[in-house]
């Protein structure tokens, strides 16, 4: 299959295909015409690594859990560790944001938005 082919059957744009083979994520085979050939196995690791991604998961998390995945002598825990690691980054990111969420609301509340000068979110911001 052509990457045209994979990319439409991955959900992934041809690029990031090409990117991911770039830096060793897959490897697919090549024709006599030098072009690409995905095979199935190729396909199930795009949309794997496709799926990953889209949890939020980095490159390099991906790279270890599709080995991982390959491996069939894989324990669970192995799995389990980075999930609940990049889970509880998610939570981090989270509280962040919600603490940024209470700041801001506050500030559009103190602010009056009429046609004065004075404005609580200007000098929050100004320090």
């Amino acid at each position: 299959m052509n990457i045209s082919d994979a990319s439409r059957d991955s959900g992934l744009p041809a690029k990031t295909i090409r990117y991911y083979e770039d830096i060793g994520l897959i490897k697919p085979g090549r024709l006599e015409n030098g072009y690409r050939d995905y095979s199935d196995e190729d396909l199930h690791k795009l949309r794997f690594l496709q799926r990953a991604r889209g949890l939020g998961f980095s490159v390099e998390d991906c790279r270890v859990l599709l080995s991982l995945y390959e491996d069939r002598n894989r324990a669970s825990a192995d799995v389990k560790q980075i999930a609940k690691t990049h889970l509880i980054e998610i939570e981090r990111k989270i509280a962040e944001l919600q603490s940024l969420q209470k700041t801001l609301a506050h500030l559009v509340d103190a602010c009056q938005g009429d046609h004065r000068p004075h404005c609580p979110i200007i000098n929050d911001l100004a320090g």
